[in-house]
């Protein structure tokens, strides 16, 4: 057995020492199948691991997580697990799987050549050492790489028990996963917004509604993306940034958006007067002032910057990484960072709740305002 380290050595680092990333990728390049049992990994090992499966023409593989289903999973983490569990299923090569009967701790790395177990990795180290990132940098790790027979054996038949259904479960089969919601940067510095305890945020949830509705989100699917017929809302309400520009030297920017409600809405007493501020509280604990405007004071949007209302939406989709921000609409022509149903199916929301909390505000000129909620949610139509 041979110690291994994680690649910040404040020890100090002897010649014939060893980092756990070198021994790992060395012996994905010596395998054709590879079985990991960690507790936590991290977006981006996520991804690396999947491109050594690729690099390496890794025939089967097999994640194990065993924290994430009683801890929670972080969002961003998940939506990524998703999808390259997706990726290796169609490819017929292996999958992910959540432990969910208790908290698993271990961190095993198995690696085999032609159906047999050759080496195995041991340790402190869960699958972020794979990958280092500002979050890991200074982390240290030790674990140790074995190829005795008989222990190495015996990781593989630890591991082969996690995968029995009494334990674990594929993690696109895993329901009510408890998901941690990723921080917004995209309100990061941003003029007119301000954050608010998660304490001022529940007491505002626990005020009872003298107006509320919801606003669903009209979005394309995947496939009607470039339908630009008036119908599919490629060039509208959030997707408003795909339509013509105001200016032939400037595209649209990714955040503009156009929150728009219908008749049923704006007619309800208790809606917002045209132009007449009032205060948002978001759900996930940003403050900004917000107004109605447009014919029939049918729209939403911020005061102050028209941009706000989208990074606080589009911005919540790009932290959870079911989207990428577009630094230039004009030149996004397959549209990728259009947002589709397929997007917000994905996110687990499709809509927004505004809720008259019955509570005011003073403003900076210290007239009083009304609070409003405003959350990304998932409903029924009915609602």
């Amino acid at each position: 057995m041979k110690l291994l380290y994680s690649n910040i050595l404040p020890l100090g680092t002897e010649e014939d020492q060893e980092t756990i990333m070198d021994c790992f990728n060395e012996q994905m390049k010596m395998a054709d199948r590879v079985e990991i049992a960690v507790g936590y990994t991290s977006n981006a090992s996520l991804a690396e691991l999947d491109r050594l499966v690729n690099e390496c023409n890794i025939s089967k593989v097999c994640l194990n997580i065993g924290m994430y289903f009683i801890e929670g999973m972080p969002e961003g983490a998940y939506h990524t697990a998703i999808k390259i569990n997706e990726k290796w299923q169609e490819a017929g090569i292996g999958e992910i799987r959540v432990v969910k009967a208790f908290k698993y701790h271990g961190k095993l790395f198995c690696f085999y050549k032609d159906g047999n177990p050759f080496s195995a990795i041991i340790g402190s180290a869960n699958l972020g050492v794979i990958k280092l990132e500002a979050s890991n940098r200074r982390q240290y790790e030790i674990s140790a790489i074995t190829t005795d027979e008989q222990e190495v054996a015996e990781i593989a038949e630890h591991i082969e028990k996690l995968k029995m259904p009494n334990c674990s479960e594929n993690i696109a089969l895993v329901k009510n996963m408890p998901l941690v919601r990723e921080v917004n940067t995209a309100l990061n510095g941003i003029e007119l917004v301000t954050s608010v305890p998660k304490s001022n945020v529940e007491f505002y949830e626990r005020c009872k509604a003298y107006v509320s509705f919801f606003l669903k989100l009209k979005v394309p699917k995947k496939d009607e993306r470039h339908l630009d017929d008036g119908k599919h809302y490629t060039k509208s309400n959030i997707n408003v940034c795909y339509a013509a520009p105001r200016s032939k030297r400037k595209a649209r920017d990714w955040y503009e958006t156009q929150l728009t409600v219908g008749a049923d809405v704006y007619r309800m007493e208790g809606y917002p007067e045209k132009n007449k501020p009032f205060f948002v509280v978001t759900d996930d604990g940003y403050w900004f002032k917000a107004h109605t405007t447009s014919d029939n004071n049918k729209q939403f949007s911020a005061v102050g910057d028209e941009l706000i209302m989208g990074r606080w939406l589009k911005g919540r989709l790009a932290a959870a990484g079911i989207v990428k921000p577009v630094n230039n609409t004009a030149a996004d022509t397959d549209r990728l960072g259009m947002i589709t149903e397929e997007m917000l199916q994905e996110y687990g929301c499709d809509r927004l709740e505004f809720k008259k909390t019955g509570q005011t505000a003073l403003d900076e000129d210290g007239d009083p305002l009304d609070v409003w909620m405003l959350s990304f949610t998932a409903g029924s139509e009915e609602e």
